[in-house]
């Protein structure tokens, strides 16, 4: 790159979403940056006093020297230019700016992606074994055992869901299987003949990294046992309904992604490998309606989505999988240390919300998110809010299993979870 070029790619410097962590590295702080899309594979320390020219990148401010005139005047932080002007290049080396560099990194990624056998996995060998007799051996050992000491709630027969008749949706944890791997398997064994006469599912999940409402991939994914192939042609279709450029934009986060992941695995154990058409949807919040008062339902996007996925499965024998967990609340995720009290009124909260799933309440139970404005970080609510939308009216849910997993080493956070079939 020419410098005259750098020079144009510093101009008006803006920061990709990134994620940003703290760390301590020979006794001083220093923000850690890291790309979601892992254009490159190293990360970007930067010290903590340059928080605020990190803060300042963000479209507004025309170059560096720029960014130092509004330090001084806005933060009383004196930083000369070149020092400033370093720090750039180093974000822009990483590819961390919103500039050409950046979206031609973007672009090889994307026709890399694009021209892989099938999507790969992630989090094979690392959240669950890579050798699939090991991994089937795992799973199934799930079912059996016992009752642990967090107290998962087993409120299903054992062989199967006894209250909504044929098995239509499914609402899975995402968590890691040692954590969840109790309910993952209550859960998917109650759904597990409609898993094995499905001729398509539907994976929706929660999107980690991205906001975007729907984000698709014409990608199939790939497991330990075995690839799902996606359904090209419903894909498309659901494209042109809720917009092709909008749902192909954060395609590279299915990649990282591990909500739609660790469905897939169980998808794939339950049906003992066999193939089966499959639609990978991953999903933003929908914190963007709080503010209006109005419900998602009367979004036009979401509304094409969900009358497209219906059409679909009205001429196949569809299941719905909404992979999402509860809340997520404690230190861990900035709230205050959980105490009994404050655990039994975040039961009664969970139930609550399971409640309005069994009774096939969408509209409900995204009131009852919105109406406490997400303070527990509910981070199923969108993969919920659709499956039972696309359900239908007169859909009815059975709640299987729960559990309150621990999320810091105190035991003073914790991720809940829930399991529920749909029919």
């Amino acid at each position: 790159m020419t410098l005259l070029s750098q020079s144009a790619s510093l101009r008006f410097p803006k920061l990709r979403g990134v994620d940003v962590q703290t760390r301590r590295q020979n006794g001083h702080l220093y923000y850690l940056l890291a790309d979601p899309l892992e254009l490159i594979d190293d990360s970007l320390l930067v010290p903590q006093p340059f928080g605020p020219v990190l803060a300042l990148c963000d479209g507004t401010q025309a170059d560096a020297a720029a960014i130092r005139h509004t330090l001084a005047q806005r933060y009383q932080m004196t930083v000369d230019v070149e020092t400033v002007g370093d720090l750039l290049a180093a974000l822009d080396e990483a590819c961390l700016l919103e500039n050409e560099r950046s979206a031609e990194a973007i672009q090889r990624k994307i026709d890399g992606y694009r021209g892989l056998a099938a999507r790969p996995t992630s989090h094979a060998g690392l959240a669950y074994p890579e050798d699939p007799a090991a991994l089937t051996s795992l799973l199934d050992s799930y079912l059996h055992q016992p009752i642990g000491p967090r107290g998962v709630d087993d409120s299903l027969h054992r062989n199967g869901s006894g209250r909504v008749g044929e098995v239509r949706g499914i609402f899975s944890p995402h968590i890691d299987y040692a954590r969840g791997g109790p309910v993952y398997a209550r859960t998917w064994q109650a759904a597990a003949e409609a898993v094995n006469d499905a001729e398509l599912v539907i994976l929706i999940g929660t999107d980690h990294y991205g906001s975007d409402l729907f984000t698709l991939t014409r990608q199939s994914y790939a497991t330990p046992l075995g690839v799902l192939p996606t359904a090209t042609a419903v894909v498309d279709d659901l494209a042109q309904a809720v917009g092709v450029e909008a749902a192909f934009a954060g395609e590279l986060r299915h990649l990282r992604e591990h909500s739609l992941e660790l469905v897939a695995v169980w998808l794939q154990h339950a049906r003992r490998g066999r193939p089966v058409e499959t639609i990978p949807v991953l999903v933003g919040g929908l914190h963007r309606f709080f503010g209006n008062g109005s419900s998602p339902a009367a979004d036009s996007r979401i509304r094409a989505f969900v009358e497209t996925a219906q059409r679909h499965a009205a001429h196949k024998k569809t299941l719905i999988v909404a992979s999402g967990d509860l809340a997520h609340v404690g230190p861990a995720f900035g709230g205050q240390p959980l105490t009994d009290t404050a655990r039994a009124r975040l039961r009664s909260t969970d139930d609550g919300l399971v409640a309005r799933m069994t009774a096939g309440d969408g509209e409900g139970f995204y009131q009852s998110i919105r109406g406490v404005q997400d303070r527990n970080n509910v981070c199923g609510v969108t993969p919920g809010y659709l499956t039972l939308k696309i359900l239908g009216e007169g859909v009815r849910g059975e709640r299987l299993a729960y559990d309150s997993c621990p999320a810091d080493e105190a035991n003073t956070s914790t991720v809940t979870i829930g399991g529920v079939v749909f029919g």
